[in-house]
């Protein structure tokens, strides 16, 4: 049995932003990505709405500072094969971080953690696939993202996120190409782009880890 993480914010929770409400169980990225890749593999799905890279949130109850949260993950569903962090998408907050380049920073920071951490009896650190979130898209209505945060700056992710991936010798994707942020907020992904997601990530998470066609 092959163990992954997915590490994420709303979109790994799977907010669906027209109803209100969470995404169908079968329509989360992660539980696709799961079927498609067979009952030999468990995806645990670790998504919390706002969950930022390595920034703190003031504003809210719950601790969104990924940096925080992931250590205890690791601990908490070790041995793991891989981890798969989808953020960025909040640090894009201008009260937050506002700024690509930070984004990548907390990126950074995370994959050293993964690697990092202090596995039980000895176990080797997973790997860790690093990928780059949809681009934020204008609402219906002409205006911009949800939260004030600016597409131009989404759509620098993912050459940064590479540029961490390269110098890590970790994996990357950047799922942009295949999935398409809504116009309700243009943050948030309706439930065929989240399953594409899951569907575009499976060739790749298979392939990292050696696992045969299903």
């Amino acid at each position: 049995m092959k163990t992954i993480l997915a590490f994420g914010d709303s979109l790994t929770w799977g907010t669906d932003a027209a109803a209100e409400r969470r995404h169908a169980f079968a329509d989360r990225w992660p539980n696709v990505l799961a079927a498609a890749l067979g009952a030999d593999v468990q995806v645990v799905a670790e998504g919390l709405g706002g969950r930022t890279t390595i920034y703190d949130d003031p504003d809210s109850v719950a601790d969104k500072n990924g940096a925080r949260a992931l250590p205890i993950l690791l601990g908490s569903h070790n041995p793991l094969d891989l981890v798969i962090i989808m953020l960025g998408a909040n640090d894009l907050k201008p009260a937050l971080c506002g700024r690509a380049e930070g984004a990548a920073k907390g990126i950074e920071q995370l994959v050293r953690i993964v690697k990092d951490y202090p596995y039980n009896w000895g176990a080797p650190a997973p790997e860790v696939l690093v990928v780059a979130p949809p681009h934020f898209e204008k609402k219906f209505d002409g205006s911009g993202p949800v939260g004030d945060r600016l597409i131009t700056e989404s759509r620098k992710l993912a050459e940064l996120y590479r540029n961490v991936a390269r110098k890590a010798a970790i994996g990357f994707f950047d799922v942009a190409p295949f999935a398409r942020a809504s116009g309700v907020d243009g943050v948030h992904l309706d439930a065929a782009n989240t399953r594409a997601v899951g569907a575009a990530l499976a060739p790749v998470v298979r392939e990292l880890l050696s696992l045969a066609q299903k």
